[in-house]
């Protein structure tokens, strides 16, 4: 039976399990995973904080948020990319 749309928001959190990334593939495509996927996880807390325009998300706000996330201070790309995350999610 099929959940109904508004318990759906009561249900909590479950993270996916992780699954180990291709092997075979050169460095440059592992770092890039990498970046992407902590772009997305800072564009994400950044607004769901109430940062909701690309302008609001400097780097020293995007890092902030990354500190209270526990994940590693990002890189000036890094900022640079979960600012075009943030830009075409409108």
């Amino acid at each position: 039976m099929p959940v109904p749309a508004a318990a759906l928001d009561l249900l909590p959190y479950v993270p996916v399990r992780k699954r180990a990334l291709p092997p075979g593939r050169p460095r440059d495509w592992y770092i890039t995973h990498n970046r992407r996927l902590k772009a997305m996880r800072l564009a994400i807390a950044l607004l769901d904080s109430g940062v909701h325009l690309p302008s609001q998300a400097r780097n020293e706000k995007i890092r902030s948020t990354a500190r209270l996330l526990g994940i590693h201070p990002p890189s000036d790309t890094t900022c640079h990319m979960v600012r075009a995350l943030m830009r075409y999610s409108r």
